[in-house]
């Protein structure tokens, strides 16, 4: 039962990896695969400022709780 189960896991893997090589080499093909990376990053560097901007939040926050205490 559970090397079924894995099989067929695997298979899933496959076939996805696969659909995605197709899809990736249409988007090449098209120069469409530039706009993917472009929002990709442009997602990620929102990320890292938001974290940053909430990191500096946190040790505000918390040198003014060290005060009052």
């Amino acid at each position: 039962m559970i090397k079924q189960i894995i099989l067929s896991f695997f298979l899933l893997i496959c076939n996805y990896a696969v659909f995605a090589q197709e899809m990736a080499n249409e988007m090449r093909s098209n120069g469409k695969i530039y706009i993917v990376v472009a929002v990709l990053v442009t997602i990620f560097i929102g990320i890292i400022l938001y974290l940053i901007r909430l990191d500096r939040k946190l040790t505000r926050l918390e040198k003014e709780s060290k005060i009052h205490h």
